[in-house]
């Protein structure tokens, strides 16, 4: 085992583990994009879960810890493009106010953006 500080994620067992905690957080994040359209809709979990598990992963890959992973870019652009498509399909079914449209879908986006940032090509 390979100790390189003295902080909580600053040897091989703690890389090891955020490893599996952002393994973990891109499988759910596949799973839903690549399922049933339904089920990321705006009133579904993942519709919401996705957009915390994406936010949930650049907060961890900011840090710099080792054993963090992220998918690519081009990974990212396709969860985006499919998530978006299907919010925008469905979100004027839900009745919501203008303001409040702009304003999420804003973070929806800034959301993807933000994370494909830190992503590698």
């Amino acid at each position: 085992m390979g100790t390189w500080g003295s902080g909580n994620f600053d040897d091989d067992t703690a890389a090891d583990h955020l490893s599996g905690l952002t393994d973990r957080l891109i499988a759910e994040v596949t799973e839903a994009i690549s399922g049933d359209p339904v089920g990321i809709e705006p009133d579904e979990y993942w519709g919401v879960a996705v957009p915390c598990n994406l936010e949930l992963l650049h907060l961890i890959a900011r840090q710099n810890y080792v054993g963090v992973s992220l998918p690519d870019r081009s990974t990212i652009a396709g969860w985006k493009s499919r998530y978006l498509a299907v919010w925008d399909r469905t979100i004027d079914g839900l009745g919501p106010g203008p303001e409040y449209r702009q304003q999420r879908r804003a973070t929806l986006v800034r959301t993807f953006d933000q994370l494909a940032e830190l992503a590698k090509e």
